[in-house]
């Protein structure tokens, strides 16, 4: 397979725009605990889960052959029994799955995200996966590695626990590295085997005395695609930070030596991924204070203080795809709220899809995330309280229940369209009552930058990128 640049699109080649799905699969650690969305949820014991993502039309689905679910203790004592009931399910309901390895983990105890063995270890699982489902030609060895290492190794929430700058951008090049690795191995079983990249690419604003702030998160969310398509080079402002924490020019060079460039750039796209920073702290809640050892600052949903509103699905679709010019798919939409706003959220990113598409850029999917819901995701999965958001199925009752939203994505999916009333009324984020704090208007502030001599780190621990 060609995994070129492309660089020319004519969406009437590619054919309508897909449904996808997934199932909320984090398998995170937190000290010596293990929590797994699996479980939690019941779907590690329900296969019939597969025959109702069958049901609402889904013929691609985010899938997880997790390596701490199947090879805790290593490959000699893998335990392959619960994947191949899943993915020869899978097959029979004519469901291409892609295959996800690493969600939101660091691996089984042996290794961590700042082991540097973790790339070669990751790739002889990912050998073995290859080896045993060589049918499977679709791959995301490590889910969203930018986020996983800030939550893991800069705000220190999940294992190993590190809060430092340079721990963060080690658990990055470690992460990428693996990626590459393990579609290596995969590729030599399968040569036609897709890399499916998934990220959170959030947006930064903030008021004018933090504009180096925002400048600086919102050249580095781009590290992790930067990294794997080969991009990160000294001419990048990214590369000048990274030496300046010690990283190596050999290491980074390595990546330029070693592209891997996703065949689908994967958007994991939230209403809270867009944030604000404000140096006003009196303005907000104690709780979303933090700093960077220049500024104390308070860092917000933007959704909830910028008075026009936020970029929104389709501004970050443009931004990527004025970056790299290469197949995109929302592989996250997601809406913690009622089931009407629910239905709201994936209408307004499958819209705001279409749209790009109009407007030249080769976006081939929406993924409908965590049909089945998810749990604790409002504490970022420190705290196993059983708080639950349902999904296409609430898993309230004693058996998965269809809810509203369902019957959306069974049309997106089967007929790529709906007409409801429901949809015809604003989602709440576009409404005026969303606004919690005074309100800032980015268009007729004077965004005066106030550059530092070299970037800093983000130290609070309350940012996130979900619901």
């Amino acid at each position: 397979m060609d995994h070129t640049l492309e660089t020319k699109y004519n969406p009437e080649e590619r054919g309508p725009l897909a449904l996808w799905a997934g199932i909320e699969c984090t398998v995170n650690r937190v000290g010596d605990i293990y929590y797994d969305q699996n479980e939690v949820s019941g779907h590690a014991d329900r296969l019939d889960d597969l025959d109702r993502c069958a049901a609402l039309g889904v013929r691609t689905l985010r899938y997880p052959i997790l390596w701490e679910r199947t090879a805790p203790n290593g490959l000699d004592s893998a335990d392959w029994s619960w994947a191949d009931t899943r993915m020869e399910r899978l097959r029979t309901l004519g469901i291409r799955p892609i295959v996800g390895l690493v969600h939101h983990g660091a691996g089984p105890r042996d290794t961590s995200l700042l082991d540097p063995e973790f790339p070669e270890k990751l790739a002889v699982y990912a050998r073995a996966v290859a080896e045993r489902y060589p049918w499977a030609n679709a791959y995301t060895p490590v889910n969203e590695p930018l986020t996983t290492a800030r939550f893991s190794c800069l705000y220190g929430l999940w294992h190993p626990h590190a809060t430092d700058p340079l721990s963060f951008i080690r658990a990055v090049l470690i992460e990428c590295r693996a990626t590459v690795l393990a579609m290596r191995a995969i590729r030599e079983i399968n040569p036609t085997a897709q890399l499916v990249q998934t990220e959170d690419m959030g947006k930064i604003y903030s008021t004018p005395t933090l504009k180096y702030q925002a400048d600086f998160e919102n050249e580095r969310r781009w590290l992790s695609f930067d990294l794997l398509c080969g991009e990160l080079t000294p001419e990048r402002p990214m590369w000048g930070y990274l030496t300046y924490l010690g990283i190596s020019e050999a290491e980074l060079q390595w990546f330029v030596n070693n592209p891997c460039p996703p065949d689908i750039l994967g958007i994991n796209h939230y209403v809270t991924s867009e944030r604000f920073l404000d140096e006003r702290l009196d303005h907000y809640p104690e709780h979303t204070h933090g700093g960077n050892g220049t500024h104390d600052y308070a860092d917000v949903e933007a959704v909830r203080v910028c008075s026009e509103g936020i970029a929104g699905p389709f501004g970050i679709l443009g931004e990527v795809w004025a970056r790299y010019r290469r197949p995109i798919v929302v592989t996250e939409a997601h809406l913690g709220c009622t089931p009407d706003e629910q239905m709201r959220w994936l209408w307004e990113v499958w819209n705001a899809a279409l749209e790009a598409r109009q407007a030249g850029m080769d976006v081939r999917a929406v993924t409908a995330w965590a049909l089945f819901g998810l749990y604790d995701w409002n504490s970022l999965l420190t705290k196993h309280v059983g708080h639950y958001e349902p999904g296409a199925y609430d898993l309230s009752g004693p058996r998965p229940k269809p809810t509203p939203l369902a019957r959306l994505i069974r049309a997106l999916a089967t007929e790529g369209g709906y007409a409801h009333p429901i949809l015809k009324t604003a989602g709440w984020w576009r409404r005026p009552d969303r606004l919690l704090y005074p309100a800032f208007d980015l268009r007729v502030e004077t965004l005066a930058s106030h550059p530092v001599k070299t970037p800093v780190q983000l130290k609070h621990l309350h940012l996130s990128h979900r619901p």
